[in-house]
């Protein structure tokens, strides 16, 4: 016979293969849209707040969202599992000290944010090495990209050269001519 734990994990396992729960936690901001049966037809309201709490109990885990709707706190306490839940979104984590955050129930304003948590990713992901044959390609082909770029510069060098030789040669003629009539005049 099967204990009421082993029960509550399959059906967990069920409810993950249809539909993903994020990952998050007390501080978080999502944004859970809730299906509403409206007669026949079926509609996604979305709730965005403020989580300030979340309950860990296997298929009876739960979470209350806050949030502020025309100057009045409004919280909403749902179900992980329910089918009423169509999906949930982070859409920034919270940096807090502690698992429950009723004190912002109290706060109003300024004093009731929270600080965003900064993730900082650090390093290569192992998993997304490429090979050595890879690396040797690529440091293969921008290097034959930079000598197609050196040949092309070339030309332009020796043309820009030639046309400042014309230039010079054509300046002191002219000015040949200037102080010839210039003496001429006087």
């Amino acid at each position: 016979m099967k204990n009421i734990e082993d029960i509550n994990k399959a059906s967990i396992k069920k409810i993950l293969a249809k539909k993903k729960i994020p990952e998050f936690f007390a501080g978080d901001t999502v944004k859970i849209g809730v299906r509403i049966a409206e007669g026949k037809r079926e509609r996604t309201q979305y709730f965005e707040g403020v989580c300030i709490a979340k309950k860990n109990r296997d298929l009876n885990s739960s979470f209350t969202v806050r949030k502020i709707s025309f100057g009045e706190g409004v919280e909403r306490t749902f179900a992980l599992y329910s089918p009423i839940i169509g999906s949930i979104k982070v859409i920034r984590t919270g940096k807090v000290k502690r698992a429950k955050l009723y004190y912002l129930r109290d706060r109003k304003g300024k004093s009731a944010r929270i600080t965003e948590k900064i993730k900082k990713r650090i390093g290569i992901d192992i998993s997304e090495q490429p090979n050595e044959t890879e690396i040797a390609k690529e440091t293969v082909s921008i290097e034959n990209q930079q000598l197609t770029e050196q040949k092309k510069q070339e030309p332009k060098k020796e043309a820009e050269s030639k046309v400042e030789v014309k230039k010079e040669e054509t300046a002191p003629k002219t000015d040949l001519k200037k102080n010839k009539l210039k003496t001429a005049k006087k």
